[in-house]
């Protein structure tokens, strides 16, 4: 797959099959049931929910069944899955499963160009793309969010104490040795922005090392 500027350079590329249309990353099906669980405990029973980097759709087309009072916007830099985003909808029969549309999370100002959402998800973005472009995507998720509204992301992160295990260290060396600005980001970074965003900030340990952060806007009072 050819790589557009500033795309991340995603490990499970070369890794995913297809059936059909639809492709089929491995990461995406193994972490997707408790990042499912996590969604569970935030998301709204409706609105508008945005997703980052949606990559084969597997996650959109997956919580848009479990919940279907929320209309799930898609996005992704690399068009070319979309056809795979669409496929995964029919596949499990959502209805509230938007077309997928272009957006780069790490540009900055994009919180800005879109109407305020609900709920917005990244799911392994952030240590596949540069500081500069990470800091772009959490201050965007956070200016996206309307009143009450939730953002989520999840992925591999570094710990206050360094990494949490030595495949973390070494994953985390191989993406840094590509010389594109990829690597992990201090789970502080998410903190420490979402905060001074104005958001509560909840942190959920993942399966495999990963981490969950969850960051809820308050609703002004009356």
């Amino acid at each position: 797959m050819q790589t557009k500027p500033g795309q991340p350079h995603s490990p499970d590329t070369a890794a995913r099959r297809r059936e059909g249309v639809r492709l089929i990353a491995p990461a995406a099906e193994r972490n997707l049931g408790p990042i499912l669980e996590v969604v569970a405990l935030h998301a709204p029973i409706q609105g508008l929910a945005l997703e980052l980097a949606s990559g084969t759709g597997q996650h959109a087309a997956a919580i848009c069944r479990a919940h279907p009072g929320l209309s799930w916007q898609p996005t992704d830099l690399d068009d070319t899955t979309f056809e795979s985003i669409a496929a995964w909808g029919v596949h499990l029969g959502t209805a509230n499963l938007r077309p997928a549309a272009l957006l780069d999370a790490g540009r900055p100002g994009w919180g800005i160009t879109r109407a305020p959402v609900d709920l917005v998800l990244a799911v392994n973005l952030l240590h596949l793309i540069t500081e500069a472009e990470a800091r772009a995507a959490l201050h965007g998720m956070a200016e996206v969010l309307a009143p009450g509204g939730v953002a989520l992301i999840y992925g591999p992160f570094l710990r206050a104490d360094g990494h949490a295990s030595a495949g973390d260290a070494a994953f985390d060396a191989h993406l840094r040795a590509q010389g594109h600005g990829a690597g992990y980001k201090p789970e502080a970074l998410i903190r420490d922005m979402w905060q001074e965003a104005g958001l509560t900030v909840t942190r959920h340990e993942m399966p495999a090392s990963n981490l969950m952060f969850a960051g809820r806007r308050a609703v002004p009072a009356a």
